[in-house]
């Protein structure tokens, strides 16, 4: 292990407050809806073609249009997630696919992409 990913966990242990298996559990749990939650916000922003409040670059007339919750089974156990909704209704998310709620497994494929550096655009693959 390389003494830059100790001193990462270190600075998560202390930072997280972790001081039992079950703080960590959490912990991870946490980052890992977090982190879905910025690849569903990332997966929108392709399938638009702009970020969001970048207007300049806006070229469609399909828009944002908040979120439905959902609650998912993973192997951290059920979380809610906010899935983004476009105006037309045509953003199918890859990450959390509509009327799929076990999405058991694909944490793996979260925190590998993750390690090697890569975006939610290499999910598609």
């Amino acid at each position: 292990m390389s003494t830059i990913l100790k001193e990462v966990l270190r600075e998560m242990i202390n930072d997280g407050n972790l001081e039992t298996a079950g703080d960590l559990h959490s912990y991870l749990k946490e980052i890992f809806k977090d982190a879905l939650q910025e690849m569903l916000e990332a997966e929108l922003e392709v399938e638009l073609g702009y970020s969001k409040g970048d207007r300049k670059n806006k070229r469609t007339d399909n828009r944002r249009n908040g979120y439905s919750q959902k609650t998912v089974k993973t192997q951290f156990g059920e979380m809610d997630l906010d899935i983004p909704r476009d105006r037309n209704g045509d953003f199918e998310p890859v990450v959390v696919p509509k009327n799929k709620r076990n999405i058991s497994g694909i944490e793996q494929k979260v925190i590998s992409l993750y390690a090697r550096g890569m975006s939610t655009r290499d999910i598609h693959d």
